[in-house]
């Protein structure tokens, strides 16, 4: 019966912590929520968690569409490189390894891409 009630225990402590899941998901889990978190309250998404229509965000405090798509898109791919980076420093797969550095390669290029970006000087202006 003691160890009945030990296991138990035991069971209930891991589904009251998340299960005690795999370090590398809980890890993403967290990246995303604080990814998520900064990026709804800096209005980039909307609060249920979809893109903003465009106009809205950036652009609906002052800034153009094109400002707040470049803003909200260095901001996702920055997330993309610290959930690699975590994959890269903790997962023993070769398959998953090599998909994240793939994609830290990628999203940190078109980083730094999209903040060289300068808005067009149409004619006029």
């Amino acid at each position: 019966m003691r160890a009945v009630l030990t296991v138990g225990a035991a069971s209930l402590a891991l589904v009251a912590c998340d299960g005690g899941g795999d370090p590398v998901q809980q890890a993403l889990r967290e990246t995303a929520a604080v990814n998520q978190s900064a990026a709804v309250k800096e209005g980039v998404t909307s609060p249920a968690g979809g893109h903003a229509p465009a106009g809205q965000g950036a652009a609906a405090s002052g800034g153009t569409a094109d400002q707040a798509y470049i803003a909200g898109m260095i901001e996702h791919h920055r997330g993309a490189v610290a959930m690699a980076d975590v994959a890269l420093a903790q997962s023993q797969d070769a398959d998953i390894r090599r998909m994240a550095q793939a994609v830290k390669n990628a999203r940190t290029r078109e980083i730094a891409e999209m903040r060289a970006w300068r808005p067009a000087i149409t004619p006029g202006q």
